[in-house]
């Protein structure tokens, strides 16, 4: 079920792992932001919408993980927009015969069977140096970084005060790294400061999974995750509530086990 969160913004929250549709008015239609996961959940955003008297015009993904690339037939034949090096990412994926197989083993099994892959991925680039969505709707300004994935964007509603943080700024995931960039960790560390930097009049937080947060817990996020970052910048071990082996997601302390492991062979490729 949709729920609204700002004028004008709704958000859809997948069973997969808390994972964030979200759904922007515009004058003629909607902006389909990371649509969700599973083919019954995708139909009923799509149910959602034409209840509300709305259309899909366009849609954005914020980066090209399999789960934030996703489509429905009932949304429509529309653009559905990324960022160039986003757009660039997923089409060289899908350029192999085996991409199929190849993304397999990254699904969830208890949903596999339900994740729709026919219109995966079909996004377009934007130019490289555009810096707004362009659709007949609130202005949208496109934040581009490297801390999660090549391409990878916020989104900023400017009026409505409105972050949508794509795989960041969780209340439940920690940093997941670009671990295949030259430096993950100042990669991260730079996208931190570029989402500081628009802050400041934002007052609706919405990660790509996880919690919808206000300005309060966005400020907190940020400080919990340069915490996180800086730690494996400087060799410590994180002090992170969300790195609990006895809560829900138990799974993640094994992440980050794996993120430092491949932090350490970067930093020393002979050893």
């Amino acid at each position: 079920m949709l729920r609204r969160v700002a004028e004008g913004v709704w958000v859809h929250e997948s069973e997969f792992l808390q994972s964030n549709t979200v759904v922007v008015q515009g004058r003629e239609g909607v902006l389909l932001i990371d649509p969700g996961i599973t083919v019954d959940e995708l139909a009923e955003v799509a149910s959602d919408l034409r209840e509300l008297g709305q259309s899909v015009v366009a849609g954005f993904s914020t980066h090209p993980d399999w789960d934030h690339v996703l489509w429905h037939p009932d949304f429509g034949d529309v653009p559905r927009y990324g960022t160039a090096r986003g757009a660039a990412s997923i089409r060289d994926f899908l350029s192999k015969a085996d991409w199929a197989e190849l993304v397999a083993p990254a699904l969830p099994p208890e949903y596999a069977d339900d994740i729709p892959m026919d219109l995966l991925g079909l996004i377009t680039g934007l130019p490289a140096d555009a810096e707004r969505i362009p659709w007949d709707g609130p202005d949208i300004r496109i934040l581009e970084h490297r801390a999660h994935a090549a391409g990878h964007a916020a989104l900023l509603i400017e009026d409505r005060g409105v972050l949508v943080a794509g795989d960041m700024l969780s209340d439940i995931l920690m940093p997941f790294l670009d671990l295949d960039a030259e430096d993950p960790v100042g990669d991260y560390l730079a996208a931190l400061r570029l989402y500081e930097g628009a802050a400041a009049d934002v007052t609706v937080v919405i990660p790509g999974h996880g919690g919808v947060g206000d300005g309060e817990q966005l400020r907190a996020r940020l400080a919990l995750d340069r915490a996180y970052a800086e730690a494996l910048r400087d060799g410590r071990s994180p002090e992170d509530p969300r790195l609990d082996p006895s809560g829900p997601l138990y799974w993640l302390v094994d992440v980050h086990e794996w993120q430092l492991e491949r932090l350490g062979q970067k930093n020393d490729p002979v050893g």
